[in-house]
């Protein structure tokens, strides 16, 4: 999923799941910061305090990320959660939508109210909740379920097409064999393009088995949506059963499925001012506001607001520590990233048969 999901649409499930407006920002902006967040290592402060950070993302569209270690820290947690679903490693590491392991995930952030950093990591397991839906089948690390062949899409112009890469017809695209793709990606949803995030496409594709795989992501958008709500809603209740809680009310659900559906420019950025543009003219039904600009890098940034600094390389520019830098929302995020990440990797999913860290 992208910027528009990520923080359009989870800032509007939290406000319309009992959240302020506050408290919906700091989710949505940790959910979002979790595909920007590309800095890492050691922040070193000039009075000799340090501080560490871990990268939740890689710079650009890097799919093509072979070294494994990276790949396991950084895909695997954040963007595609393990089901622990199969006999071997390979199958356990495939992302499934909603599954097991991600519902305890939420159940262990949701347990963590009242922390200080809990609302960020809120955010940051609500990024890798939704994304169960949009790369399911798909694996952070290197497997065959990560292979692509016979991709198809329906209802791609020729000018969508030239931006994924590739080429189309009319009405559905000439399939195209995916090989080299695969091969330059081996890693998540690299060889399938864009087409996983956009909340409108009809798709499909042979899987790395020669399975035929059939993706209509709007229903599933909708449903990681409706998930997402229930998710706050729990929170919000300090109760941990989240699947048991009411979603979106039907009018909520309707508007935003619609808005989901024609929402279609390939520009996340200009999909997510849409968005907000819907909210702030009252189109949610029982929500009418302004949603904040989110910024990621440079001035205004959370990094710039804690630290004073604009650039991604910090490694020369050493910034004062303050009891502010302690307060802020980028020392709470780089936590929260912490947590979410041992508690992943060395809590639940060991206890679902796979240790891949």
């Amino acid at each position: 999923m992208n910027i528009d999901f990520h923080y359009g649409v989870v800032y509007i499930v939290a406000r319309i799941g009992g959240m302020t407006a506050c408290e919906a920002l700091t989710v949505a902006h940790a959910c979002q910061y979790v595909d920007d967040a590309t800095t890492h290592g050691i922040l070193r402060f000039s009075g000799g305090e340090t501080f560490e950070r871990f990268a939740t993302a890689h710079k650009l569209f890097d799919y093509s990320n072979t070294e494994n270690d990276q790949n396991t820290l950084v895909w695997t947690p954040f963007h595609f959660l393990p089901a622990g679903e199969g006999e071997t490693l390979e199958d356990k590491a495939v992302c499934r939508a909603d599954s097991a392991v991600a519902r305890e995930v939420v159940r262990r952030a949701i347990r963590q109210k009242g922390a200080d950093t809990a609302l960020h990591r809120l955010g940051v397991t609500l990024h890798a909740y939704v994304d169960t839906w949009a790369h399911q089948g798909f694996a952070g690390i290197e497997s065959r379920m990560n292979r692509i062949h016979q991709l198809e899409a329906e209802d791609c112009t020729p000018e969508n097409w030239l931006a994924h890469l590739t080429r189309a017809t009319r009405h559905l695209i000439d399939r195209v064999e995916s090989d080299v793709l695969t091969a330059a990606l081996p890693v998540g949803h690299g060889a399938a393009l864009y087409f996983p995030d956009q909340p409108w496409a009809i798709w499909n594709y042979v899987d790395g088995r020669g399975v035929r795989i059939e993706r209509h992501n709007l229903n599933e958008f909708v449903q990681a949506a409706e998930m997402a709500c229930r998710v706050v809603r729990a929170y919000v209740a300090g109760r941990a059963d989240f699947e048991f809680q009411p979603g979106m009310p039907d009018d909520v659900k309707e508007v935003l499925t619609e808005l989901l559906a024609s929402n279609r420019d390939l520009d996340d950025n200009k999909r997510l001012r849409t968005i907000c543009d819907a909210v702030k003219a009252g189109a949610i039904p029982g929500l009418r506001e302004s949603v904040p600009d989110y910024v990621a890098k440079g001035l205004g940034s959370w990094k710039c607001k804690a630290t004073g600094l604009q650039s991604d390389d910090d490694g020369v520019d050493r910034p004062p520590w303050s009891e502010a830098f302690e307060r802020s929302d980028y020392r709470r995020f780089h936590d929260a990233v912490k947590e979410h990440r041992f508690v992943t990797t060395q809590e639940i999913l060991p206890a679902h048969g796979l240790r891949i860290a």
